[in-house]
C-alpha cells in the first residue's frame, strides 16, 4: 500500500509548480474543496470530467446489532457519498 496523498502534500505540488507563496495556494486548494463540499451537500452530486463522480444518496434507517450487547438497535437514516470513476480514468488503471 502506498503513501496517502494528504491536503498538504497536495499543497505542496501546486507550490513547487507555480510562483504563488504557499498561503496562497493553500487558500485556493481550501477554496476548491469548500466548493466541492457544498455542491455534494446541495445538488447531492459532483463531477469531474475524466475523473470521476460523487454522488450523495440517503440511506433509509435500519436494523442493526450491538456486536458487544448483541441487542437490536435501529440505526438512524443518514447520507453516503459515493465515488465512481469515469471511464477514461477506469481505463488508465486497468490497461488491457
Amino acid at each position: 500500500m502506498g503513501k496517502t496523498l494528504t491536503k498538504a502534500d497536495i499543497v505542496d505540488s501546486i507550490y513547487e509548480k507555480s510562483d504563488r507563496n504557499r498561503a496562497e495556494v493553500k487558500a485556493q486548494v481550501e477554496s476548491l474543496l469548500e466548493i466541492m463540499k457544498q455542491s455534494v451537500k446541495k445538488d447531492h452530486a459532483l463531477l469531474v470530467s475524466g475523473f470521476g463522480k460523487f454522488e450523495a444518496y440517503d440511506k433509509r434507517a435500519r436494523k442493526g446489532r450491538n456486536p458487544q450487547t448483541n441487542q437490536s438497535i435501529t440505526l438512524p437514516p443518514r447520507k453516503v457519498v459515493v465515488f465512481r470513476l469515469s471511464r477514461k480514468f477506469r481505463a488508465e488503471l486497468n490497461p488491457q
